[in-house]
């Protein structure tokens, strides 16, 4: 059995006796009450949140695709999913009679677990018969916004101050400032932040990361980086997401002999200072299926991929730069040579020296 679907819950007939086809459910209305994450923890997944969304393995008891690649994605808020492995996708109801292997298109089956959810985390909804003579709620219009990813941006953030102390005490150059697009910006969304182009395959402006100067002031509310939020204008709805790319990717036309991936945007900058310059980030603890790709894509077929994740925090019972290493392994290992680079705890790649980081990518 998959480590993934450990604990998933089945139904059998007892369960759904007397939930009948006479009982009415307005779907759309069950649909909009119902908490995913509650759903999701109901089938035994255990939900790595990340804002809105949860990313992990699929636990489609019928998944066909990788088994061990976190292809599955679930946005908590709109109530909706899609696995990038298997191609299941669809809204909250589609993935509970996914998971009774059943056909969400089968409205027998959809009923019935539509009926058993209702029961156990709405049962404020009650189960109403149908009159026939009653006239029902007009339904919500479907909001059909068109979502644009990861649109090219059509402005540049002017006044930056690209000599602001933060990068130079940490002993960046000003040749790795220019090079990186870097500066303090005093204003707007990015205030009192570090400004950090971000660029999509193409070498296209997206958007902008900001980072805070002084991580005294780090609290949930004002996290260490600033990602673009999704905005709505001109009849669409705009959203960045970072899984679709790699940060520093854009520069590798052609594909290299050596690729090094970290976690962190500042490891790029000191890798490209101190010699490597082929490196590129997945910007976070966790690699996308699509960024995988790219990986692969960017290394020769005899090339070679070195991880260099941070080295775990003393006392953090998450090891996020263990999670990284291992989600890269299993994404890209079956596809090239791979050597991960470990780290001790509390170090960063900006903590090795340029003869340290030499011997670190010797074989």
């Amino acid at each position: 059995m998959d480590h993934h679907r450990m604990g998933q819950k089945r139904y059998n007939r007892s369960t759904t006796k007397g939930l009948l086809m006479s009982t009415w459910i307005d779907f759309k209305e069950l649909r909009s009450k119902l908490d995913f994450e509650q759903v999701l923890r109901h089938y035994g997944v255990e939900v790595k949140r990340k804002g809105k969304q949860h990313h992990g393995f699929c636990p489609l008891p019928d998944h066909n695709g990788k088994k061990n690649s976190p292809s599955f994605s679930a946005n908590l808020e709109k109530g909706i999913f899609q696995c990038f492995g298997c191609g299941a996708k669809g809204n909250i109801l589609d993935f509970a009679v996914l998971m009774e292997k059943a056909d969400p298109k089968d409205g027998a089956a959809l009923h019935k677990v539509a009926a058993v959810l209702q029961k156990r985390f709405c049962p404020e909804l009650g189960n109403k018969p149908k009159e026939k003579t009653a006239k029902q709620p007009e339904a919500k219009p479907k909001d059909e916004t068109p979502v644009v990813v990861n649109a090219p941006l059509d402005f540049e953030l002017k006044g930056l101050d690209y000599e602001h102390p933060y990068l130079l005490n940490r002993g960046f150059t000003k040749e790795t400032i220019e090079h990186f697009g870097l500066g303090f910006c005093s204003r707007g969304y990015l205030k009192d932040r570090l400004a950090i182009p971000l660029h999509d395959d193409e070498g296209t402006l997206i958007g902008y990361a900001g980072r805070v100067v002084d991580d005294s002031t780090i609290t949930e509310e004002n996290p260490r980086y600033r990602l673009p939020g999704e905005r709505k204008r001109d009849g669409k709805i705009f959203e960045f997401r970072k899984t679709l790319f790699l940060y520093n990717g854009f520069r590798f036309k052609v594909p290299v002999d050596d690729l090094i991936v970290v976690e962190g945007f500042t490891s790029v900058w000191w890798l490209n200072q101190n010699g490597l310059p082929n490196a590129v980030s997945v910007m976070g603890a966790d690699c996308s299926e699509r960024q995988a790709e790219l990986i692969v894509s960017s290394v020769k077929p005899a090339g070679r991929i070195w991880l260099m994740p941070d080295g775990n925090q003393t006392g953090n019972r998450n090891e996020a730069g263990k999670r990284c290493a291992q989600s890269l392994l299993i994404q890209v290992s079956p596809h090239r040579f791979v050597r991960w680079v470990k780290l001790g705890e509390n170090k960063q790649p900006t903590d090795l020296s340029a003869e340290q980081l030499k011997t670190s990518f010797t074989m």
